[in-house]
């Protein structure tokens, strides 16, 4: 790929290759990493050149090696998980001050880029899935910990919705990481850069001030299994005035997802597993096939809010109550049905817009809450080959302020409507 370096030894994330590894000599970790512990696939595609730019011309190809010579000085599980929450916080607050103009940008990507949070946290997940303690640590300790990194480095323990709804409304929004990097590595993910782009923002409006609170999700089906979409939202569901979950959708359009379904397609996740079948949630007796979005569409649509345009989208494909093949209807489901695909797909997109819907309603909030599919992130004209283009261009960049301003149109819009 023209014009791409990959940094050997001042980054720590060159280190994390696989099972096996050479590790280059590292000030302060000697002795405290096992290269025979084998890395996810995630984490695997992290030696490779366009994630080494990246971090690099971000200034983040620091992040995981200053990560890991704290760990390795951590003599205990304890002081391993304040290293944890200490460097996961950092790096969640880092990527968001980058995104809002505080600081330095540490290199020549824009700042609108979320991807150097991204691979960061990979170099960051790597390091300590190979990290050896100096104490004995268990299997369970290290996921909890790997746990606890995933949670801070995503924004998700330090959402603060304060305020009483009257005089400020709470707005709680979610984005994904990037995703299909198999496809192209150089892919960003416009729902993760509108998160550190509206992260703890505050908004006078019309309607008085609007404050939002951000986090972002990984584009994985385990974790949405294992109920992180839930421990996430659970505790402030009930303070929000307003919720959105956000993901990168279709190609040239934005789209308020009317209906969420409860399937899953198996379209391969970033680890390329597949899940294919109902959502598992926790209360499986009482789950619903279609979840409805009570954000004020209509107004959303209306509104002037960028250059996409907006619509209300209620296809769906069902399998209608006492058939077996699955219908495509253009205005929603219809009685009794079973969910084949929700406005917003089968995939991890329509499934945190169907557990976010479903806890709003089975925590009994009366509150807007729904999901907005941004259009499809491109490259300019000319810079679409993976195999030959560089990691951004300035229409990439163009294409990717023009959906975050507009998102953060869409829910000052839906907060002034509510």
């Amino acid at each position: 790929m023209r014009g791409l370096r990959v940094g050997l030894v001042v980054s720590v994330v060159s280190m994390f290759v696989g099972a096996g590894a050479a590790v280059p000599a590292v000030a302060g970790v000697a002795g405290c990493v096992d290269t025979s512990v084998g890395l996810t696939v995630e984490e695997q595609r992290l030696a490779r050149d366009v994630p080494q730019e990246i971090l690099r011309r971000a200034g983040f190809d620091s992040v995981a090696s200053g990560f890991l010579r704290d760990l390795c000085r951590a003599h205990s599980y304890r002081g391993a998980e304040r290293v944890v929450a200490e460097h996961g916080q950092r790096l969640w607050r880092r990527a968001v001050d980058r995104a809002q103009g505080r600081g330095a940008p540490g290199g020549d990507l824009s700042r609108d880029d979320d991807r150097p949070l991204y691979w960061a946290r990979l170099g960051m997940t790597g390091a300590l899935r190979q990290w050896r303690p100096g104490f004995e640590l268990s299997d369970a300790a290290r996921e909890k910990l790997l746990d606890g990194l995933e949670r801070a480095s995503r924004g998700q323990d330090t959402i603060r919705l304060q305020g009483d709804g009257k005089r400020v409304k709470r707005v709680l929004v979610t984005g994904f990481d990037p995703f299909t990097l198999d496809r192209d590595i150089r892919i960003s993910n416009p729902s993760g850069a509108t998160a550190l782009a509206l992260d703890g923002t505050t908004v006078r409006t019309d309607a008085g001030l609007v404050k939002i609170e951000t986090a972002v999700f990984p584009v994985r089906w385990g974790d949405f299994a294992d109920g992180m979409v839930e421990r996430a939202l659970r505790p402030h569901l009930p303070r929000a005035d307003l919720f959105t979950t956000v993901s990168q959708g279709r190609v040239g359009r934005i789209d308020i997802e009317r209906y969420n379904g409860a399937w899953r397609g198996g379209f391969p996740d970033n680890e390329n597993l597949s899940s294919t079948g109902l959502i598992p949630v926790s209360d499986p007796g009482s789950q619903p096939q279609w979840t409805v979005t009570t954000l004020p569409y209509q107004d959303i649509v209306a509104a002037p809010t960028g250059r996409f345009p907006v619509y209300d989208n209620t296809q769906v494909t069902e399998i209608p109550a006492g058939a077996t093949d699955p219908v495509v209807r253009p205005d929603g489901p219809t009685e009794g049905s079973a969910a084949r695909s929700g406005g917003g797909g089968d995939y991890l997109s329509n499934e945190i817009a169907y557990r976010a819907t479903l806890l709003r309603d089975r925590l009994d909030l009366d509150i807007p809450g729904g999901h907005v599919h941004t259009p499809v992130l491109q490259f300019g004209a000319s810079n679409t080959d993976p195999a030959t283009g560089t990691v951004t261009d300035p229409e990439f960049v163009r294409n990717r302020v023009d959906i975050i301003d507009q998102v953060r149109s869409i829910v000052l819009v839906a907060a002034e409507a509510s």
